[in-house]
């Protein structure tokens, strides 16, 4: 009766199992027909892009992440190392910027401001001195003159760069006259020959404030290579951005290089040997490590921000909102012959130099209260803007003392009041940068 059974079973079970087996293979099949299918549909849905709907003034993560693995290595590597203070990191970070400035000599300092504060003390700027520079600017450079003790001459702009008027400075020269401070402001060199001979004349040193234009270049020479020292900043939002505070301090001359060395480290060369009193402006070695691969992308970062200020002005002059200053690029004989139609109401930025960087494309709104009104407008639908700057140094409260009244520099005053920043970092996309300009658009012609 067992072995019946036992027989009985086994039977049943052969014949089972072919069934058993099928059953298995067909539900095998249908989740394999269906991952065929998700796929398709999500890379549909992969390859729509989203529509834009903001757009930071400034995104320094997109850069960032774009070479995080470089940026992990070079913390990595520190750490391992444990040395964060000055060391080989600082040294061939240095190198590095000596190399794509066309110098000899860059010292890593604390801060662009710090930068500009330890070049004039190297210089011997002092109280009693006066220092020129001009009024439309950052207010470090106007500040650092004033911590040095020295009295800032403020001297009005021209209007298509907005950067300093070389005329302007050889009026305001006096035998007290320390140090020129031209400022390459928003990307863009100062126009520099004019202002180098009348430096030359005089015997006066000039300080080129390089805080925004690192790569830009003046006939072929590299910002922070023209003057007597160069002064450079590291800020997130500069083209080559850091993670946290740090500068630079450029020179070709060996002698001034090494009273900066020492200047920056409290005055002393050796370790507990001060030959006069510095401050502590020293670049964080983390820093420069993180720096480095940031600065091997510079010339990128620069032919994308380029790219971008083009399209800006190619749009805008085809919707009719905008037109660049006309004329010829030479700035001494015809910025201030630049004419531009008077019912246009933005006036876009003019490439006046051999290479603008454009750590800003900053356009000027025409009408009172128009400038205002766009950012509130751009802001209404989530792009972020910036007014660079809102008041001139002239009339900062703090240099109130100086005696210096609203119409004094009636160029800087206008640009306050005009200027806006549009977003124009390397990683902005197309779609992005028309949703800018659809805006602006929009705001000039709303029935457009």
């Amino acid at each position: 009766m067992k072995k019946t059974t036992k027989k009985a079973l086994k039977k049943a079970a052969k014949k089972a199992a072919p069934k058993k087996s099928l059953a298995k293979t067909v539900r095998a099949k249908k989740p394999v027909a269906r991952a065929k299918v998700a796929p398709k549909a999500s890379l549909r849905a992969s390859l729509k892009p989203a529509p834009v709907t903001a757009v930071p003034l400034l995104d320094p993560r997109r850069a960032n992440n774009a070479i995080e693995g470089k940026l992990k290595a070079a913390f990595d590597r520190c750490l391992k190392h444990g040395q964060f203070i000055n060391g080989p990191e600082v040294e061939a970070f240095e190198k590095q910027c000596a190399d794509y400035m066309g110098v000899e000599h860059a010292i890593g300092v604390s801060s662009g401001t710090d930068a500009l504060i330890v070049a004039m003390m190297a210089l011997d700027v002092k109280a009693g001195d006066e220092v020129i520079c001009p009024t439309y600017t950052f207010f470090a450079t106007a500040g650092s003159i004033w911590r040095t003790g020295a009295k800032p001459v403020f001297v009005d702009i021209k209007p298509r760069c907005m950067n300093v008027d070389p005329d302007l400075i050889a009026k305001e020269i006096t035998p007290r006259t320390k140090a020129i401070i031209p400022v390459h402001l928003f990307g863009q060199c100062a126009e520099m020959e004019p202002i180098l001979d009348v430096a030359r004349a005089k015997g006066i040193p000039v300080i080129e404030d390089c805080a925004q234009a690192i790569g830009a270049e003046y006939q072929g020479r590299r910002a922070g290579s023209i003057g007597t020292v160069g002064c450079f900043s590291f800020f997130p939002s500069k083209n080559v951005g850091g993670f946290g505070d740090g500068g630079l301090v450029t020179t070709k001359e060996g002698a001034l290089a090494q009273r900066i060395r020492a200047l920056r480290n409290h005055g002393g060369l050796q370790q507990y040997t001060h030959n006069e009193v510095g401050g502590n402006f020293r670049l964080d070695a983390l820093q420069a490590a993180l720096l480095a691969p940031k600065l091997e992308h510079a010339d990128q970062y620069t032919a994308a921000r380029q790219k971008n200020a083009q399209l800006y002005t190619d749009l805008f002059v085809q919707a009719g909102v905008g037109a660049p200053d006309q004329g010829e690029p030479a700035c001494s004989v015809h910025c201030h012959r630049a004419s531009v139609p008077q019912d246009m109401p933005m006036l876009l930025p003019a490439a006046c130099q051999s290479r603008h960087v454009y750590n800003q494309y900053v356009v000027r709104v025409r009408g009172q209260g128009q400038r205002d009104a766009l950012q509130a407008a751009l802001k209404a639908k989530n792009i972020g803007s910036a007014v660079y700057y809102p008041r001139p140094m002239h009339l900062q409260p703090c240099f109130a003392s100086l005696g210096f009244r609203e119409g004094d520099m009636p160029v800087s005053e206008a640009a306050a009041r005009e200027s806006l920043a549009l977003p124009i970092y390397s990683e902005l996309t197309e779609a992005e940068l028309r949703y800018v300009v659809e805006a602006v658009v929009s705001f000039f012609n709303p029935k457009a």
